[in-house]
C-alpha cells in the first residue's frame, strides 16, 4: 500500500504546539513508509479564516522542516465538488433538506436539556411531507442510520464502537452553500487518496459520523489514529502561559527547529529510553503503536534543556547567522567586533537559547557600563595600583593569546601578593560590565589588546584616588 498522510490545519490562528506535533507524526509516518505527506488548508470557516494565518502556518512548517509532497490544497477551491456529492446523496435519499430555523433549533435544545436529554437534532425534516417555508434557505443534512453500530480499530486507541442511535443527522452543507467540517474532510481525504488519518483525539467523536458518510458513498475507509492531547505541566489544558504559543514564537525566542522537533516527537511517543535523536532517526524508529494513549504533559524546562544540548553541537557559523539579528537589534555593530564565530564558540555552552546567546555576546560588540554597585564593590583604592600595573604589562604583550594573558595576570597577582579574583574580577567588570562571563583570559583574547586597554582606561576614572 502506498501510504498517504495529511495535515489539515484551519487558518483561524497560528500553528501551535499541538498542531505541529500532529503534523510531525503524520510527516514521520509518511516518510517512514516512503509515502506522501499532503498539506491541506481547511478554510471553510469564512468568518475566522485569514491569509495571515495561512502565512504563519506555512512559515512554521517550513521552519520545522516539515516538507510536504502535495499542496497546499484549499477547501474553498473545491466547493463545487462538495455540492455535487451532496446532490448525489439527496438523489439517493441519503440526505435531505432541513428548513429548521435557528430559533427552532435553540428551542429544541432547551427542551432537551430541561428534560435531561443529550441535545441533538430531532430529525423533524428527515421524512417530512410538509411544504417548505417560503424564503428560508435550507441546510442539507445526512440521513444517519438509525440502528446498528459504527465499529473501527483506531491505530492508537484500539477498538471503538458507537451506536448509531447516539448520532443525529449532521449538516453536510450550510444554507450559504459552504460544507461543514465533517463533510468536506471526508471528501478531501477520499479524493486525495489519504490512507492514514492521523489527527488529535478531539476529533475521535467525529469519526463515526464520517465513516457513515463514506459508507453511504460506498467509499473505502482510511485507517484512523487519534493522538492524545497535550496538557500543561499542571495537568490542565495547554494554555499560552504553559507553552501553547505559535511555533514561530519559539523560533523568535531562540529555539532551534531540530530541538523543537525532537521535543515534540517525545511528547507522547518514545523509542526506548532515547531522549536526543535526529530527524533521520525519528523516521527510522517511528511507529504509531508506540504513541501513548494518555495525554502528554508539556514541560518548558525540558525543552529548554534539550535546546541547550543542540546549541552545544551546532555549527558556530550557523549560530552566528542566527545571532546577528538579535545583536543588531541591540545596537551592536558586528563587523567592528571580534570574530563572531569565535565568540559563539566561547559562549554557547553557557546558554539555552539563541536569544540568550546574543545577550551574552553583546559586551563583545559594545561596552556595557557597570552598575554602580559593581563599581563600589570592585573599583577600590587597594586594587587601583594593581590594575594600573596590569595595564602597563598588557601593553607590552606581543603574542596576544589567552595563555600569555593569563600568565601576565598571574605575575601581577604574585608580585602584589593578592589572590587571583582581586585582579580578575575588577578587570571583568571593567571590560564587560558584568561579573559572570567566561574565563577572563579568553574574553580579553577575543576583545583584543587595544579594545581591552581602552575599556579599562575608560573605567579608571571611577576608581577613588589614593
Amino acid at each position: 500500500m502506498n501510504v498517504r498522510t495529511r495535515f489539515a490545519p484551519s487558518p483561524t490562528g497560528y500553528l501551535h504546539i499541538g498542531g505541529a506535533r500532529t503534523a510531525l507524526f503524520s510527516w514521520a509516518y509518511a516518510r517512514k513508509h516512503c509515502g506522501q505527506f499532503i498539506l491541506r488548508i481547511e478554510d471553510t470557516d469564512l468568518e475566522r479564516s485569514t491569509k495571515e494565518s495561512i502565512k504563519i502556518i506555512l512559515e512554521g512548517m517550513s521552519w520545522l522542516g516539515l516538507d510536504y509532497d502535495e499542496g497546499p490544497y484549499y477547501q474553498m477551491e473545491r466547493l463545487q465538488r462538495y455540492q455535487e456529492v451532496a446532490q448525489q446523496l439527496l438523489e439517493n435519499d441519503q440526505a435531505y433538506y432541513c428548513y429548521a430555523s435557528k430559533e427552532e433549533l435553540e428551542e429544541m435544545r432547551e427542551q432537551q436539556l430541561a428534560a435531561g436529554l443529550k441535545p441533538r437534532y430531532d430529525g423533524r425534516w428527515r421524512d417530512s411531507k410538509q411544504t417548505p417555508p417560503k424564503g428560508v434557505k435550507p441546510v442539507i443534512r445526512f440521513k444517519n442510520p438509525l440502528t446498528g453500530y459504527v465499529n473501527f480499530d483506531d491505530l492508537i486507541k484500539g477498538k471503538i464502537s458507537v451506536a448509531n442511535s447516539e448520532l443525529d443527522d449532521l449538516v453536510l452543507i450550510r444554507s450559504d452553500g459552504v460544507p461543514t467540517y465533517n463533510f468536506s474532510v471526508i471528501l478531501d481525504d477520499l479524493d486525495m487518496n489519504i490512507t492514514h488519518v492521523i489527527r488529535g483525539d478531539d476529533h475521535v467523536n467525529n469519526t463515526p459520523r464520517q465513516i457513515n458518510i463514506l459508507k453511504a458513498l460506498d467509499a473505502p475507509l482510511p485507517e484512523y489514529a487519534h493522538v492524545p492531547m497535550i496538557l500543561g505541566a499542571n495537568g490542565e489544558r495547554l494554555s499560552k502561559r504553559h507553552g501553547a504559543v505559535s511555533v514561530t514564537q519559539y523560533r523568535d525566542d531562540g529555539y532551534l527547529p531540530e530541538a523543537l522537533i525532537n521535543y515534540l516527537a517525545r511528547l507522547g511517543w518514545s523509542h526506548g529510553d532515547e531522549e536526543i535523536f535526529s530527524c533521520e532517526q525519528l523516521i527510522e524508529w517511528f511507529d504509531l503503536t508506540s504513541i501513548s494513549r494518555s495525554p502528554a504533559k508539556f514541560n518548558p524546562e525540558k525543552l529548554h534543556w534539550l535546546n541547550q544540548q543542540y546549541l552545544k553541537k551546532a555549527d558556530n557559523g550557523r549560530l552566528a547567522e542566527l545571532v546577528i539579528p538579535y545583536l543588531q537589534k541591540d545596537g551592536c555593530d558586528v563587523i567592528k567586533g571580534p570574530d563572531l564565530s569565535k565568540v559563539i564558540d566561547l559562549l554557547k555552552e553557557r546558554v539555552y537559547t539563541i536569544e540568550e546567546l546574543a545577550d551574552a555576546a553583546v559586551f563583545f560588540f559594545r561596552p556595557l557600563e557597570p552598575a554602580d554597585e559593581l563599581k563600589m564593590q570592585f573599583f577600590t583604592v587597594d586594587n587601583k595600583p594593581i590594575l594600573l600595573d596590569l595595564m602597563e604589562r598588557l601593553k607590552q604583550v606581543q603574542d596576544w593569546q589567552k595563555d600569555t594573558i593569563q600568565q601576565v595576570i598571574k605575575i601581577i597577582v604574585k608580585e602584589h601578593g593578592v589572590k587571583f579574583p582581586m585582579v580578575a574580577m575588577p578587570v571583568r567588570v571593567m571590560v564587560t560590565g558584568e561579573t559572570h562571563t567566561p574565563s577572563i583570559d579568553s574574553v580579553l583574547e577575543l576583545l583584543g589588546c587595544e579594545e581591552t586597554l581602552r575599556r579599562m582606561n575608560t573605567q579608571m576614572k571611577y576608581f577613588p584616588n589614593t
